[in-house]
């Protein structure tokens, strides 16, 4: 035989043991591992759809969002069946108890899993997606960052970008606004200020890239990535989303190496231009959810936009918010607090099981991922009462802890444990400080024109905006 033929046949060999380790590699891990795992679990009385190899429930869970988006519902705070109609459908009852167990992971088996290839562009290898030594060195960081002194720095570069937004507004009174969108922008604005001593148009592109980037991802949520085939195939979004992550890239580069002299060591290039991307999209997008949310409640409730206002003009007047101002608000951190159970920003998190371990009564295998969901405990009736849907802010009038019966898994909209947001006491005095200047300025109600469509794309976001009409509380605004 020459040594054409030879080669041919270690060729030949060598792609069929290819063939046979890629087809064995899929049969392990999209038969033999979902399907152990379902045994184990029903074995405990624990129960769902039956998984269907490869696409598992992600075609019904897909068609069922579909159904539930393509039309909108009553002006109502019931919103968890739409919102994830798939969880509401095939979930009985979430045990709180459970939940703190994993959040904590005191026992270290409960990390956060891989995220998606497209998660992963959007935040690299950021606060949120680390673990273990590199996580606790960025935490560190973050937390100097985003508490005490150098938040209270934070607020009149706040109240510049608030003065800024409602400047634009003078002259729009009266006429509908889609607030949503303003928010965004103002928000945008405040992380540029904030977190790069720049105006919203050094990170404009950023944003509108994160935002396309967002997209994509969330519409690939429920899609089977076939395997062995997506190694060398990329679908339309995996291309487009590559691009985008190189000129997301690109861009926070630009701002970085600006900022060189300035930056801490402890931190590489590229994990400060993945904490970048972190501090543009998180802590813009939680935000702009809140602040969204919390104007339209009130829009709706005119009753609380009116003590929201009584008690701003009471506590800091017609001035800007200061730090001691915002800090003996009580009415307004109410309204945002039941904002916050009733639509909150992230509607859930995952983690996985590194281990096998016993959780309560049950022996959770390795592999098992978990899908917490924070709407499904926020909108519990067992744990909130009976008017769990309706808007009653006097719930937290003595305090998260009275409200939650001291059960800190009934109301965690910034997660719960050692990996909860780093950035809430930034957006929570954010939204107080755009909330109270707005509220002295302006009365503002629904628009005929809005439609009530909650949708989650990441965040919770108003599928058709949020559209509310302003009136302005002094003559010569």
């Amino acid at each position: 035989m020459d040594t054409m033929g030879k080669l041919l046949i270690i060729f030949t060999f060598s792609l069929c043991l290819y063939l046979l380790v890629a087809l064995l590699y899929v049969f392990y891990r999209y038969w033999w591992i979902p399907y152990r795992i379902q045994l184990i679990m029903n074995s405990q009385g624990i129960r769902g759809p039956p998984y269907k190899f490869i696409h598992g429930n992600n075609k019904e869970t897909a068609a069922m969002r579909r159904e539930a988006f393509s039309k909108p519902m009553a002006l109502t705070h019931a919103i968890f069946p739409r919102v994830m109609p798939h969880v509401y459908s095939w979930i009985n009852k979430y045990d709180p108890e459970i939940v703190k167990e994993v959040l904590r992971n005191s026992e270290k088996a409960f990390p956060k899993g891989k995220p998606t290839s497209f998660f992963e562009k959007i935040l690299g290898e950021g606060l949120v997606t680390t673990e273990s030594e590199k996580w606790a060195r960025q935490r560190k960081l973050a937390n100097y960052a985003f508490h005490g002194e150098s938040l209270k720095n934070m607020i009149p570069a706040v109240v510049v970008s608030v003065e800024t937004m409602l400047e634009k507004w003078k002259g729009r009174e009266g006429k509908e606004m889609e607030v949503f969108q303003e928010f965004k922008l103002l928000t945008s604005e405040v992380i540029s200020r904030t977190a790069f001593s720049s105006s919203y148009l050094e990170g404009e592109k950023i944003f509108e890239m994160l935002t396309k980037l967002s997209l994509i991802a969330s519409r690939n949520v429920f899609k089977t990535r076939l395997p062995i085939i997506s190694r060398f195939w990329k679908s339309s979004d995996e291309i487009e989303s590559d691009k985008l992550a190189k000129m997301i890239h690109d861009s926070v580069m630009k701002i970085v190496e600006k900022r060189e002299e300035k930056v801490n060591n402890r931190l590489s290039i590229q994990d400060l231009v993945d904490e970048c991307k972190t501090f543009y999209f998180a802590g813009q997008e939680t935000t702009n959810s809140l602040l969204a949310r919390t104007i339209l409640l009130l829009a709706v409730h005119t009753d609380w936009q009116e003590k929201a206002r009584r008690e701003v003009i009471e506590i800091i007047g017609k001035g800007n918010p200061n730090s001691e101002g915002i800090a003996k608000l009580k009415t307004i951190p109410m309204i945002m607090n039941e904002t916050l159970r009733l639509y909150p920003p992230a509607t859930g998190t995952m983690r996985k099981v590194e281990r096998e371990v016993r959780l309560g009564k049950l022996v959770l295998p390795t592999d098992l991922e978990l899908n917490i969901r924070i709407m499904a405990l926020h909108h519990d009736p067992d744990l909130w009462g009976d008017d769990v849907h309706l808007f009653k802010p006097e719930r937290f009038a003595e305090g998260i802890s009275k409200a939650t019966n001291y059960n800190a898994a009934a109301f965690f909209p910034f997660g719960l444990g050692p990996r909860s947001c780093v950035g809430m006491s930034f957006a929570i005095t954010e939204t107080k400080i755009a909330l109270s200047m707005i509220l002295q300025r302006y009365t503002f109600t629904l628009s005929p024109a809005y439609v009530h469509s909650p949708l989650p794309l990441i965040t919770l976001k108003p599928q058709h905006g949020i559209q509310l009409l302003f009136h302005s509380l002094h003559d010569d605004a």
